[in-house]
């Protein structure tokens, strides 16, 4: 059973650590729960439109669509209204979809996914998710690759990008739009906490220890598998069914360690 959950961790690292290092140089640190908010929107207006079930593919293209639709008004917004960050725009947009979420699930009882949206199901991962998140991430990552140069350049700075001519709308929509999938199909598996984890703190870490984007894809990669590996030991030998906050919290103990050892490389520096 913790075999495919270490899976998943694999899986998600990788995506996730990645991604997380557009999203550093993006300043969009609250994408995730924004888009994981956004598509429980969705599962939930499928729900009561349609009386879909939780993890159907009814479910998922309401999700999506949800998705898409706020990934074209993110990179609309970016472009066209610059007085405003569009950190702010994310944060707006997610306390508006959490509330809306909260109105439909009054008006539909017994939906879970805000539950599950929060926790997650990490140690019940079956064997079908694993093949379809492999699929949809492998998918996903392929274009990551085939599109880097057009990605990493808006990512690295947006405005020289578009002074370059570069057509940042599209690609900042495309962009949005292969998140929202990875984190809809991550926060399905591990809940919204382990997501944020898996996005943020791997690339933190890079970010501390080295600059070249090679290097640090490598370090965020180390980072989300050796705190897997640590945090479902732990939970296994503690006998604590709570795996995902396991696992962030040791993402959170090699984050203050990687601040450690840049700290003292800065001093070893400035003294030198």
């Amino acid at each position: 059973m913790l075999g495919l959950s270490f899976l998943a961790c694999l899986l998600m690292g990788a995506i996730l650590g990645y991604a997380g290092i557009h999203v550093l140089k993006r300043e969009v640190i609250f994408i995730d729960i924004a888009l994981a908010q956004i598509a429980a929107v969705g599962s939930i207006v499928a729900h009561l439109a349609f009386d879909a079930d939780e993890g159907t593919l009814l479910s998922y293209a309401f999700s999506f669509a949800c998705v898409l639709v706020i990934a074209a008004f993110y990179a609309l917004v970016r472009r066209r209204i610059i007085h405003i960050s569009i950190e702010a725009v994310i944060g707006i947009s997610y306390a508006i979809a959490a509330a809306g979420a909260l109105f439909l699930i009054g008006l539909a009882p017994g939906h879970v996914h805000i539950e599950q949206m929060l926790a997650g199901s990490l140690l019940w991962i079956g064997r079908t998710d694993v093949v379809w998140s492999f699929v949809a991430f492998s998918a996903v990552g392929a274009c990551f690759y085939i599109f880097r140069k057009p990605l990493s350049r808006i990512s690295q700075s947006y405005r020289d990008a578009l002074a370059q001519g570069v057509r940042v709308v599209w690609w900042d929509f495309l962009f949005y739009a292969l998140m929202g999938v990875v984190i809809t199909i991550a926060v399905r598996m591990a809940g919204v906490v382990v997501v944020f984890a898996f996005l943020i703190i791997p690339a933190t870490v890079s970010a501390l220890l080295a600059s070249s984007w090679a290097a640090r894809i490598l370090i965020a990669w180390t980072v989300a598998t050796v705190a897997s590996i640590a945090g479902l030991v732990l939970a296994y030998y503690l006998q604590d069914f709570s795996v995902g906050p396991v696992i962030a919290s040791c993402l959170g103990v090699l984050l203050v360690i990687a601040a450690v050892l840049s700290n003292l490389r800065l001093v070893a520096q400035s003294q030198g």
